[in-house]
């Protein structure tokens, strides 16, 4: 029988889940599967191709055997556990920013820099969810044109934060058109229901959060680029699920509407959603679920000389880390 045993660190929060729906959608050649998560999930049992899977509690043991180990349960846990993962055999995919900066960890966006898994020594780093969207565009308006610099604004959705993040906005919304108060916020740090904060992850001494921090560092590693500029406002708003972007490019050479909106047609990941008269353009409600990066509202910019502007949508639990994750370890 051929596969790999694979296991899910994490398996039970809002990425966990949905690496259980990608590996069967993309039928990724699991041989056995383990589902890991904390004490307090344990026992638990998640569908996995039509059988009912057990979640076991993290420990010592929980890698003898295992192929390939998806996590995706924090950095502390990366931290911890990743090794103990690579000296069981393991290749991991982690999913937590702890290792997408250190230069012996491949930071993989499968469509731009594949080549860079091959470096790997048993663990490879998922990007950040809006860096990963984003670099999906970037990439082919670079290899035409150059990229010097970029400056975008995340409309970032709440399962951005986590499963309780959805929750909170569900429940802080049906009780605001109930009437009552806003319910205090415990997994964000504003209340979300029907409004948007300017917050995602904390902030930094020089004013930008450590989100705005992952754009620039993080896609100067991707691109190859380490003299890139991106200057990130990250924004939390009352979206379920589905990010979105606002983005203004700065490049070496010139380069048309129509000639950009025809490369990024060619690109993989990506999808043009550009007819504003006929009012279509990417949206979140429409993204979701889905694992195309949709592009629109394309425009020559206003600002730069060689510039160019336009919106983006992509689903952060699909292509902004479930499916990047089991793609990279389709490369592996």
């Amino acid at each position: 029988m051929s596969g790999k045993h694979v296991a899910i660190v994490g398996a039970t929060g809002a990425v966990g889940l949905e690496f259980l729906s990608v590996l069967a959608a993309r039928s990724f050649p699991v041989r056995s599967l383990r589902l890991l998560a904390s004490p307090r999930s344990a026992g638990q049992r998640l569908l996995f191709r039509g059988e009912q899977v057990p979640v076991e509690v993290l420990g010592a043991d929980s890698f003898r055997g295992i192929d390939l180990a998806l996590f995706s349960a924090g950095g502390t846990v990366a931290k911890e556990w990743a090794p103990v993962a690579v000296r069981a055999g393991a290749v991991v995919v982690d999913n937590s920013s702890h290792f997408r900066l250190d230069a012996g960890v491949p930071l993989v966006v499968p469509e731009v820099n594949a080549g860079a898994v091959a470096s790997h020594r048993g663990v490879i780093a998922n990007p950040n969810c809006s860096t990963i969207l984003l670099a999906l565009v970037l990439w082919p308006l670079h290899r035409a044109a150059g990229l010097k610099a970029c400056v975008v604004s995340t409309y970032q959705a709440a399962s951005g934060a986590g499963h309780s993040a959805m929750v909170e906005l569900r429940d802080a919304t049906a009780a605001v058109l109930a009437g009552k108060p806003h319910p205090l916020p415990k997994a964000l740090p504003q209340p979300i229901a029907f409004n948007v904060f300017p917050q995602v992850d904390v902030f930094r001494a020089d004013g930008y959060t450590k989100e705005e921090d992952k754009l620039l560092l993080e896609m100067q590693k991707i691109l190859g680029l380490p003299q890139l500029k991106v200057d990130a406002t990250c924004v939390r708003v009352p979206v379920e699920r589905c990010h979105s972007e606002s983005v203004a490019v700065e490049l070496e050479r010139a380069l048309g509407v129509d000639a950009a909106r025809e490369l990024l047609r060619a690109a993989p990941g990506v999808e043009v959603v550009d007819d504003p008269l006929a009012k279509l353009y990417p949206m979140p409600i429409v993204q979701a679920g889905r694992d195309p990066v949709a592009v629109g509202r394309l425009r020559a910019g206003r600002v730069f000389a060689n510039g160019l502007t336009f919106w983006l949508a992509g689903d952060q639990l699909r292509k902004g880390a479930a499916l990047n994750a089991v793609q990279i370890a389709e490369l592996v």
